[in-house]
């Protein structure tokens, strides 16, 4: 991947909780390596047959880029939330990731992590690609997106919209990835502090934990 090392987060205690954070960090070297490391990411993460993703971008331009890189790669289905959407193809969209997680949790149930034992329209990863105005709106009913993976793309700048992300788009037992380029660890070292959650970095080993 096009990333670098960067100064970890620090943690406001690292008591027993910590082992099990399940927040992490992604460091970009450069801003134009971003997309490339993302791409590097879904080819790694995307060796889970099934896995449901969500991608956060903070505006219109960035989801854009995302989606059409994202849909490009073979071995991924995705789909995108606008914020003009109609409402029925909104919903449309919505309804059918909820039908990937679901296949996701009986997979997980039965203990399937190898790809030769899933069916063959289950062996792709599944991402969908959001902005902060679209996301679901679960004080009108909508359901919550529930992927295990939420890849946050941009970083959001407050930690009230890191909470909408994950409240909307992770499921209970999900993982966060933030991309990070250059002086956005300050950033991402406030949402920390003032969320009270410990951010690590990525581990290597990330598919041992999906």
């Amino acid at each position: 991947m096009a990333i670098d090392a960067i100064e970890a987060p620090s943690s406001p205690a690292q008591n027993s909780q910590s082992s099990q954070s399940r927040h992490f960090y992604l460091a970009v070297d450069r801003q134009q390596f971003k997309m490339e490391t993302l791409v590097d990411l879904l080819g790694l993460v995307g060796r889970r047959p099934g896995l449901p993703i969500a991608v956060c971008c903070s505006t219109r331009d960035e989801l854009d880029s995302v989606y059409s890189t994202v849909s490009s790669l073979p071995f991924i289905s995705s789909s995108v939330l606008y914020s003009d959407l109609a409402e029925a193809e909104r919903a449309l969209i919505l309804e059918k990731f909820q039908q990937v997680t679901t296949k996701w949790n009986q997979i997980i149930h039965v203990g399937i992590k190898n790809e030769d034992e899933v069916e063959e329209d289950q062996q792709r990863s599944h991402v969908i690609v959001v902005t902060d105005a679209c996301l679901p709106l679960l004080a009108c009913g909508e359901s919550p997106i529930s992927a295990h993976l939420l890849i946050n793309y941009e970083l959001p700048a407050k930690k009230e919209t890191y909470t909408r992300r994950m409240a909307t788009c992770l499921s209970a037992d999900g993982i966060v990835i933030n991309m990070v380029v250059g002086g956005e660890v300050v950033i991402l070292k406030s949402i920390e502090e003032s969320s009270s959650i410990v951010i690590q970095e990525m581990p290597m080993q990330i598919l041992d934990i999906l």
